[in-house]
């Protein structure tokens, strides 16, 4: 065959292989696009599906301490406390201690003047030697009729009026002699004196000032405080009462000193609960000889209690009311909701402690979706990897 036959059958060739690879690159790069295609649709079917399912944050319950501390406010007040009135009528003559005085049992406070006690004395004085004389002169008639009677000069029953006179006066004798000695009782009350060891915390009178017997409704003259020992009264809610015994130790702090400590003691309970604030009032001794403290402070008063080391506590967000009762949504290595029936120990505000109900390995959903139910599944906040076995599941 000559050359120039041979060249047109070489470029038919040609072009038939040239047209089929390009059939073929064809036909690759359309499944390739279509493969490409359904595997972005079966991603976005799943990032879909996975975006469908409840995000839940979940935590493991913690367990507490073995001691359980809680602050109550508190009031600090004198340990023994006097509200000292006068009980005569006069005018303040003068006073010896001003708030703020150290006083011992017997001091001198103030004294007063009381003008009409003085006449009261005088003539109770005078009632008195009075009733006396008449006392004497009755003895004296009655034993005169004893001697006239053996004659017969007087009766019998002139005998008994004059017996029956003398003990009348004998009596009115003895009431002179008591009014008189009530009066110098009283008499002594004109000097105000302290009536133990302590401190003077109030002083409302002045020289010159009338003063009435009795409280009369109005402030007291003086206050003395005894210091050395100060009362904190504590309202303890009503859950924490069987733990604070007494005899137990109590932290005190004061505004005045934020970085000092004190000590109490716990020495009495009312055994009784408020109705109005659901707490019970206790009593706590501190130990005040250095003078830190001053009565009618407030404290904050904090207890360190033993405490079970079987509790758990949960936020206070993880509990879920229902009709079912109180429960508790915890998620299992599926990611599927388990809900569990818990028993509250304490309500410690922002958590709860829970004293049956959940083991230390529960996933506890912190805050649950409104409608979560058993075996739903949901996909926990920054777990990845779980989300991927979630779908699985659910395919």
């Amino acid at each position: 065959m000559p050359p120039e036959s041979a060249s047109p059958i070489i470029k038919r060739r040609t072009l038939y292989s040239a047209g089929t690879l390009l059939a073929a690159v064809a036909a690759i790069l359309v499944v390739m696009g279509l493969t490409t295609r359904k595997m972005a649709d079966a991603k976005l079917r799943e990032w879909t599906e996975d975006q469908a399912l409840p995000v839940v944050a979940i935590a493991p319950p913690s367990t507490r301490s073995t001691q359980l501390t809680f602050e109550l406010p508190g009031r600090l007040e004198a340990y023994t406390q006097a509200q000292i009135y006068a009980r005569v009528s006069g005018y303040l003559k003068d006073w010896k201690a001003d708030i703020g005085t150290p006083v011992k049992a017997g001091d001198l406070l103030g004294e007063i003047d009381a003008p009409d006690l003085d006449q009261q004395i005088m003539q109770a004085q005078a009632d008195l030697g009075s009733a006396q004389a008449n006392s004497k002169l009755a003895d004296a008639t009655l034993v005169r009729g004893q001697q006239l009677i053996t004659s017969g000069a007087i009766s019998k029953q002139d005998l008994d009026q004059r017996a029956a006179d003398s003990a009348s006066k004998q009596g009115l004798a003895k009431s002179a002699q008591a009014n008189l000695d009530r009066l110098h009782v009283l008499e002594q009350y004109k000097k105000i004196t302290a009536p133990f060891d302590g401190l003077v915390t109030a002083r409302s009178t002045d020289i010159g000032a009338l003063i009435n017997a009795g409280n009369g409704g109005g402030p007291p003259l003086f206050v003395v405080s005894d210091t050395s020992r100060l009362r904190v009264y504590v309202n303890v809610p009503q859950s924490y009462v069987p733990s604070v015994k007494v005899g137990i130790k109590a932290r005190l702090s004061v505004p005045e000193y934020p970085n000092r400590k004190f000590f109490a003691t716990v020495e009495a309970s009312a055994q009784a609960v408020d109705i109005a604030s659901g707490a019970t009032r206790m009593l706590l001794v501190v130990d005040n000889s250095s003078g830190a403290l001053m009565t009618g402070g407030f404290t904050t008063v904090t207890f360190e209690l033993p405490h079970p080391e079987t509790d758990f506590n949960v936020a206070a967000s993880a509990l879920i009311f229902d009709r079912s009762g109180l429960r508790i949504a915890t998620v299992d290595s599926g990611n599927r909701v388990v809900l569990k029936d818990v028993t509250i120990a304490r309500d410690l505000g922002k958590e709860v402690e829970i004293s049956a109900g959940l083991t230390a390995y529960d996933r506890v959903v912190q805050s649950p979706p409104d409608g979560i139910q058993n075996g739903d599944l949901v996909r926990v906040a920054g777990g990845a990897g779980s989300n991927v076995e979630a779908n699985a599941s659910m395919k």
